[in-house]
């Protein structure tokens, strides 16, 4: 195998960065790639140097094959690591880098390939004896033959994408009327994300876990397993929280489970890092659910608890060394839980959001690991998928873990996009997590909308934002005055100061009168409540506020004036002055206004002017960040104007349908 010291790490944002930083401690020479809308992303900034490969969709950058070989090609490059995601489970692509003289940092493209299509890696693993979930894993895939298997399966089933995983191409059925329907989104979707439509029938097994092990091999013919991650805590059946070790785990359940995982890897000669993921049903029995070819998203909690760098040992690998570990020499002490943060709108069925990053500030403390790839200023781009950092705690027991992580993400400050930040504190929070009893059923059963639903600021609160906007003016309006006396600062002749502020939460309505009491003292009040605020002080992103005697630490960015954004132990808002955009309140479309949701591409519209429409009936369906979404009518009604076209790029909020709403007598 062709030693190398230079390294092309062909992906971007957070993985991009946490292969770079280790690459880089090792002594090789790292290479970036980026696309236009990441030219200033800090994956770009942490590499030795950065090539650009075109234009922001993947398909005319990250996912073109030639131009990252070009981009190795011209930076020298000896090796490619794909990160996860994009190609790095493309067989193809891994033949290609060994044409061209390249080390490509994963297994060899047989394993890819085989273990890349969910059929024939199910096909492979029955051979192996490995415990599979009863299904249709056939070549016969048209439309007759799986409506025929689906219902010889029976409900509840899964439709999935052969080639894909991540929950792209992914379909839940409960009633055999929506399998055809199913069967045509996850289809679509499929090819869209994977190029091929390729796929299989599962059934579905009700609150299983989602156990995953984590396998390595040489080319030595070493394999072991680094131990197991529950990553049952899914929406959209993308993990949302992943830790280390299963809380049920027991020995002979571990050794059964690493034992089966550790032979899938032998039979397909497998080299470098792997995950052989299983459902474990309440019985305490598995099953094989397929087998990922590439470093996971969730590895880092897998090092925390064995102290091992999983990325230095795939470098290892790759350069033709052994492992140097045996299944003894492996460990598992305390415990690791991650989230995964994404800028998402859970208010909103968890549609992925865009934009500016205001302000962001990861947290710091014992035993937390931030693994990131974004930065203050950056743009959150439509183009590529949500997820921008993890948030990693450890600890001696898991509920220590836990709480470390809580605190975490009450410290962590995102200002811009929606994200998830909320949602994640409420899941670690639920007793349900906290005993250690979370399925993948975990969210659909402890959550009901309301409590996914952003959360209203309270009186109080939206107190101490009137007065850091106020003292953020006067900042302004006492830097550009002349020869004024700082005592003279919220000091009026005709008596106390009092300014005005008017902040609007969806239906709630704070007006709020704030009057200076001097010394950085405030009594803010509305028609029903009333507050003290004290201002400790005020630094560039940082105040330390007084409320009603409790002190408390804020963090707070204004990029404008009349909008800023605030977090209060844990609590966070964007405040915008309603008076200052002359007490005009957003109006929404209303039920008759069918507006894209985000920005993306509009794959089909179903309907045309004069269609009768019921509530809930699909309208038309969105692509974006990978995934396809169904825009439903709001209400009944007769559809009047359809404003846009299949194959067309639509904005956020642009409006798509118009639909006289059915008025009942």
């Amino acid at each position: 195998m062709t030693r190398f010291t230079s390294i092309l790490v062909a992906n971007r944002g957070e993985i991009a960065c946490r292969v770079i930083r280790t690459a880089r401690a090792q002594g090789y020479h790292t290479v970036a790639v980026y696309s236009e809308a990441d030219a200033r992303a800090p994956h770009v900034q942490m590499a030795d140097e950065a090539i650009c490969i075109g234009p922001s969709p993947v398909n005319q950058s990250y996912l073109v094959q030639e131009n990252i070989l070009r981009a190795a090609a011209a930076s020298g490059a000896g090796a490619v690591h794909p990160g996860y995601g994009f190609l790095s489970e493309n067989a193809d692509f891994a033949r290609a880098c060994e044409a061209a003289g390249l080390v490509f940092i994963g297994p060899a493209p047989d394993a890819i390939h085989l273990m890349g299509n969910k059929a024939e890696a199910k096909r492979r693993m029955i051979e192996a004896g490995v415990p599979c979930v009863p299904g249709y894993e056939g070549k016969d895939q048209s439309d007759a033959v799986l409506l025929e298997e689906g219902a010889r399966i029976g409900p509840p089933l899964m439709v999935k994408a052969a080639a894909g995983g991540g929950g792209r191409g992914m379909r839940l059925v409960h009633d055999l009327k929506d399998l055809a329907n199913a069967i045509k989104l996850a289809r679509a979707e499929a090819e869209s994300a994977f190029g091929s439509g390729e796929l299989i029938l599962e059934k579905a097994i009700i609150r299983p876990r989602h156990v995953e092990v984590q396998v390595f091999a040489d080319s030595h013919g070493n394999t072991i397993h680094l131990g197991e991650r529950d990553c049952s805590v899914q929406r959209r059946h993308q993990k949302v929280i992943e830790e280390a070790p299963c809380p049920i785990m027991t020995e002979a359940l571990r050794a059964s489970m690493g034992a089966a995982a550790v032979a899938a890897a032998a039979s397909i000669q497998y080299r470098g890092a792997g995950t052989v993921e299983f459902l474990l049903d309440e019985s305490g029995e598995f099953y094989f659910l397929e087998m990922n070819t590439r470093l996971q998203v969730e590895h880092p909690v897998t090092e925390l608890i064995t102290g091992l760098d999983l990325v230095a040992l795939q470098l290892q690998v790759a350069q033709g060394e052994p492992l140097g570990l045996t299944q003894d020499d492996i460990t598992l002490n305390g415990h690791a839980i991650e989230v995964r943060l994404y800028t998402e709108d859970p208010a909103q069925d968890f549609l992925p959001t865009s934009g500016p990053v205001d302000l962001w500030s990861p947290p710091e403390g014992v035993g937390i690991r931030v693994d990131s790839g974004i930065a203050t200023g950056q743009q959150i781009s439509p183009f590529y998928d949500p997820m921008v950092a993890k948030i990693i705690a450890s600890g001696p027991s898991r509920d220590i873990a836990r709480l470390r992580l809580i605190e975490a993400l009450q410290e962590t400050v995102l200002f811009g996009p929606c994200h998830n930040r909320d949602f994640l504190v409420a899941c670690l929070q639920k007793a349900c997590f906290a005993e250690g009893l979370a399925t993948t059923a975990f969210i659909a059963e402890e959550f009901t909308a309301g409590e996914i639903a952003s959360v209203t600021p309270g009186f109080s609160d939206s107190a101490v934002a009137a007065v850091i906007e106020l003292a953020l003016e006067h900042q302004a309006l006492y830097a550009d005055s002349v020869l004024v006396a700082p005592q003279l600062r919220d000091w009026s002749s005709a008596g106390a100061l009092i300014s005005r502020k008017r902040y609007q939460h969806g239906e709630v309505l704070h007006d709020l009168a704030v009057m200076a009491l001097g010394s950085g003292s405030y009594q803010v009040f509305d028609a029903s409540e009333s507050c003290h605020v004290e201002l400790l002080s005020l630094r560039s992103s940082t105040a330390h506020v007084g409320i009603d005697g409790a002190q408390h630490t804020a963090r707070f960015h204004c990029p404008e004036r009349g909008k800023l954004y605030l977090s209060i132990e844990g609590r966070a808002a964007q405040y915008r002055d309603m008076i200052r955009l002359d007490g005009a309140l957003e109006q929404g479309g209303g039920g008759g206004r069918i507006s894209a949701p985000m920005h993306g591409l509009l794959l089909e519209v179903r309907v045309a002017p004069g269609d009768v429409v019921e509530a809930g009936q699909t309208l038309a369906v969105l692509e974006a960040m990978k995934m396809h979404y169904e825009i439903v009518a709001e209400a009944a009604g007769t559809v009047q104007e359809v404003m846009a076209e299949a194959g067309q790029q639509v904005a956020a909020d642009e409006v798509l349908i118009e639909i006289e709403v059915t008025v009942e007598a």
